[in-house]
């Protein structure tokens, strides 16, 4: 009887601990920041070496691999990164980073391709793993989690169950300065039992907190200092995530542990703190007419004609929406996300796709009026001069199509990079940037190369290709991201004068009376220089106050106002003339793609963040 007693006794006080490994004990192992290049060898040895240790370590259940896999984003190249991480015993997820969603020649699209999507989700032993982008996609700007992987994370978390235990991986720490609406997502994600954030990006070990939310930042795979590559193990035990830094031929070395079960936050709160909008006190002239909320990010400007607002998304959608009050009349669904700002003329609405394709669309009801077939995505903004719509795509050809109907006129197969820009069509000429350092100028009736320009560039990063080019008293004007402005003589493609006075990056705007350029400094001021003469001549410098600044938004001026806007929300606008602040908005906390003002005192945005909106000025 006492031994029956105490078998009870016994199974008992094991109970507990039975119910506790249901969680089960793991490791696993973190791989990040990779960047393999064509041009480097080092990287892909690191990997295979760090691939090679792995497989010879016992009980690693799985691999997270948390961006930056390549320099460039290419297809190519993630080919190559996966046929070494293929090499692993175990399973491994990928997440993506910002190299592979700032410069990539598929619109990222080919991460999805090659890896099975851009997010993923599993569970092991009782816990929940969701892997989603944080970074910037395509535009230069903080990184950013788009509206539709907000929803999906809460909605896998809520189908779990509000107690599972949930690791998020990412690339970019959820802070403030690192993801424009880090606040968003931890106010999102509070609610539920998230144990620990990992992520890379900074290439060293950091142990971070999330508005109180645990998070892991790895050192990268890449050789150290002392030429060992390494990466990160991770040891769940009942009660504990413990946290290593492995390198290779050398014992694990701990430097971080977080319980399992400690509070490390309240599920009730909010974040610590928000974006300031007081600024919007400061000019209560300024008046939000309307703003949709779309749901998912956009990556470019609006276009309008009549009574019509234009807008591509992240989902592939190209709608419509009244511009007197925003009311959505129709939406066209492509294959896959919209990068590039359309253009719409004579009824017609022309965008490309990174479905390969570009459209020709009625205006009126979305109705597809024709459609050109690319051998890749296409990622550029359209032109559209005297019925001819103009258009670069990824897959090195640059095309000139018939608006009405869809004929393609010419093309010009002679680029080496992948193109995203919004041409410039002055005169006979039709001039463009691509990422392989070069603009080119092409002639308008044919298609035929008249020059090429490069300005001694060698890095693909300084290509002049997201600002969209301007001409005036017969020069080209550029910035590019080596933060130099650049005149090129528009006959010849020489250089006329390029100077690094004002650190502008990838932002141009030319007046009306094609007297003035104005750009924006990555410290927070605009100047402006005129287009006259053969040496750079500074007209003014206006102090706009927005900080920090690097997203490739154009300066537009509009009846005597010129326009313009940042990667944290702000629209601003100033007298073109001199510089003088006229007023500021902000809108929310991310990208402002380049805005279309329809007068001095109106203009329509989109943001990052998902918002359609139309700003008016008050008497």
């Amino acid at each position: 009887m006492n031994r029956r007693l105490l078998i009870i006794i016994l199974i008992a006080c094991l109970l507990p601990l039975g119910v506790q490994a249901q969680h089960g004990k793991f490791r696993f192992a973190q791989l990040t920041d990779i960047h393999f290049s064509p041009n480097n060898p080092n990287p892909t040895e690191d990997l295979l070496r760090s691939v090679a240790q792995i497989n010879a370590t016992d009980s690693i259940d799985f691999v997270l691999v948390t961006g930056d896999i390549t320099e460039e984003g290419d297809r190519a190249t993630m080919e190559r990164v996966k046929s070494c991480l293929d090499l692993l015993k175990t399973k491994y997820y990928v997440a993506l980073g910002n190299h592979e969603t700032k410069w990539s020649d598929s619109g990222c699209t080919a991460f999805g391709e090659i890896f099975g999507s851009e997010r993923f989700e599993f569970e092991h032993k009782g816990f929940l793993f969701l892997g989603f982008n944080s970074g910037p996609l395509m535009r230069m700007a903080y990184g950013h989690v788009v509206p539709q992987d907000i929803r999906w994370m809460t909605e896998e978390m809520e189908k779990a169950g509000k107690d599972k235990p949930v690791i998020l991986v990412t690339h970019y720490p959820l802070m403030d300065g690192d993801v424009d609406n880090w606040y968003e997502v931890t106010d999102a994600i509070r609610p539920y039992n998230i144990r620990l954030m990992i992520g890379g990006h900074y290439h060293s070990n950091r142990n971070l907190r999330y508005d109180g939310i645990p998070g892991i930042l790895m050192r990268s795979n890449l050789r150290d200092k002392e030429d060992k590559p390494g990466y990160g193990i991770y040891e769940v035990t009942n009660d504990s995530i413990l946290v290593y830094t492995q390198r290779i031929g050398e014992p694990k070395k701990q430097w971080a542990a977080f319980s399992l079960t400690q509070a490390y936050y309240d599920r009730n709160g909010k974040a610590e703190k928000y974006p300031d909008f007081t600024v919007n006190k400061t000019y209560l002239q300024v008046k939000e007419q309307w703003v949709v909320q779309t749901g998912a990010g956009i990556y470019c400007s609006p276009a309008t004609e009549k009574d019509k607002v234009f807008v591509g998304d992240d989902m592939g959608r190209l709608t419509a929406y009244s511009l007197k009050n925003g009311k959505k009349l129709w939406s066209f669904e492509s294959g896959k996300r919209i990068v590039g700002t359309p253009a719409v003329s004579e009824g017609i609405v022309v965008f490309g796709s990174a479905d390969r394709h570009i459209y020709g669309l009625n205006a009126k009801d979305g109705s597809l009026l024709w459609k050109v077939e690319a051998a890749e995505p296409v990622l550029g903004a359209v032109t559209i001069e005297n019925g001819i719509a103009y258009i670069g795509a990824s897959d090195h050809t640059f095309r000139a199509i018939n608006l009405n109907s869809g004929n393609v006129k010419w093309t010009f197969t002679g680029v080496k990079g992948y193109i995203e820009t919004k041409p410039l069509v002055t005169e006979d000429k039709v001039i463009f940037g691509a990422w392989d350092n070069t603009l080119y100028a092409l002639n308008k009736a044919d298609g035929k190369e008249l020059w090429k320009w490069t300005g001694g560039l060698t890095r693909m990063h300084f290509s002049p290709a997201a600002v969209w080019p301007v001409a005036a008293n017969g020069k080209v004007f550029i910035t590019d991201p080596q933060r130099a402005m650049t005149a090129i003589d528009l006959k010849t493609g020489d250089t006329v004068w390029r100077t690094f006075q004002s650190m502008v990056r990838e932002t141009i705007g030319l007046s009306e009376d094609h007297e003035r350029i104005f750009s924006k400094t990555m410290n927070d001021s605009i100047v402006c220089y005129s287009t006259q003469g053969d040496t750079p001549k500074e007209l003014w410098a206006s102090n706009v106050g927005f900080g920090y600044e690097h997203a490739p938004s154009m300066q537009v001026e509009k009846d005597g106002v010129m326009f313009g806007s940042t990667k944290e929300g702000l629209i601003f606008a100033l007298e073109a003339k001199t510089g003088k602040v006229l007023w500021k908005h902000k809108i929310g906390n991310s990208l402002i793609s380049t805005v279309v003002p329809l007068s001095g005192r109106e203009v329509l945005f989109t943001a990052t963040s998902g918002e359609v909106g139309l700003l008016k000025v008050k008497n």
